[in-house]
């Protein structure tokens, strides 16, 4: 995904690292970098709003109980095929 505006780092190699973002499980670096992406493009920053806001219904809807590994990974493969699609769509 590209919003067509020049950054430092793609969005689509931000866009692969926010789910990791989310979970404040990155380095100090790297969430810097995210951040001012995130601040400085918009169709990245509404991408992260949906993620955020999914795990948040998710853990609300699940409690303390912790998924599966193999059903984690199963969601996980899923949302990046849907944002792959979905930028595959925006992108034609």
């Amino acid at each position: 995904m590209s919003c067509g505006e020049d950054h430092d780092v793609d969005c689509s190699e931000i866009l692969e690292r926010v789910y990791v973002f989310i979970d404040n499980e990155l380095e100090g670096a790297s969430t810097e970098e995210i951040q001012q992406h995130l601040e400085e493009c918009a169709p990245c920053l509404d991408q992260y709003d949906i993620e955020r806001c999914v795990k948040k219904l998710v853990h609300r809807s699940c409690g303390d109980d912790h998924a599966p590994e193999a059903l984690r990974q199963k969601i996980l493969l899923r949302l990046t095929q849907i944002r792959i699609e979905t930028t595959t769509t925006l992108a034609d």
